[in-house]
């Protein structure tokens, strides 16, 4: 890894026991001074209804570093999702950003220059869930964090093995439509 991360993307899938047990983040890393921190400020600055950005934090008044914008990929209308998003699954981001921290996949030098921008998956189902398992929730999150990052800073998987692989990984909702399961 050279001594500047200018722009890297990653994308990471952990699944739970449950269906709504499951965690898809996209991630866009990148020092904070180049095109990654010029839209992790216009993120934050030009918020949207129903996809409200706002930092990983720990507890409110302990934002993580490097500086994580959660962006969530569904639609939130209602406060029980709401709260399960800017509770369980935000504190497993934050958890997962300092575990890659700790891990060496983020260079501990380089936590003030880095922001991360975390496009969150949290399964909508969620809010119908009896008895909601808050550990193992925050357990996917927190691993798919590590794992995103991990991927992205590692450039993985690599364009030799994409290359080699491409007809052998198959899309899961293709080949539900190609055998008409959709």
């Amino acid at each position: 890894m050279s001594d500047r991360i200018v722009l890297r993307t990653g994308e990471a899938l952990v699944e739970g026991a449950e269906d709504y047990l499951c965690a898809e983040p996209e991630v866009v890393i990148g020092e904070l001074d180049g095109p990654v921190g010029h839209a992790l400020a216009n993120l934050v600055g030009d918020q949207v209804k129903g996809h409200s950005r706002v930092f990983a934090i720990l507890n409110s008044d302990v934002q993580v570093r490097p500086a994580t914008v959660m962006v969530s990929k569904v639609t939130v209308k209602d406060s029980k999702y709401t709260n399960i998003l800017m509770g369980t699954v935000q504190a497993a981001i934050a958890h997962g950003v300092l575990d890659a921290v700790r891990a060496g996949d983020i260079p501990r030098d380089k936590v003030n220059d880095l922001g991360i921008i975390y496009s969150v998956w949290l399964d909508p189902s969620v809010t119908k869930v009896e008895n909601l398992d808050h550990k193992a929730l925050f357990d996917v999150h927190r691993e798919a964090t590590a794992k995103v990052i991990r991927k992205a800073l590692r450039i993985e998987p690599s364009i030799d093995w994409l290359l080699e692989n491409q007809d052998k990984v198959e899309h899961y909702f293709h080949k539900l439509g190609v055998d008409g399961e959709l």
